[in-house]
């Protein structure tokens, strides 16, 4: 179980794109997470391999935001996304599409 957003990006995250460098790969674009309490992070799958790092980057196809807690509930497996989403918890600017494939890394 990851108990903060930085765990899920590090530990969760980073494993997805390293050892499934497809799923990145399906998102092709640069996505930006704004996990309030947990501050923001780049998903950068436009490049090969995809790359993951602390921090706001411009350009960003597709912006997710939510809780911290909610963000870890949802790598947990103890929310779902399109729950969390219809319920208000999980924001999304840009490209619904690609959100959607988020999916593949995220759960």
């Amino acid at each position: 179980m990851y108990q903060n957003s930085k765990q899920v990006f590090e530990e969760k995250i980073q494993a997805k794109i390293t050892q499934e460098p497809a799923k990145a790969k399906a998102i092709g674009a640069l996505v930006v997470f704004h996990i309030t309490g947990g501050g923001d992070w780049t998903l950068d799958c436009s490049k090969e391999p995809a790359e993951l790092k602390a921090g706001n980057t411009e350009g960003a196809k597709v912006e997710v935001t939510m809780s911290e807690e909610d963000f870890v509930k949802l790598a947990n497996g103890a929310l779902n996304p399109q729950m969390a989403f219809l319920g208000g918890k999980l924001k999304v600017k840009g490209d619904m599409g690609l959100a959607i494939k988020l999916g593949q890394i995220l759960t």
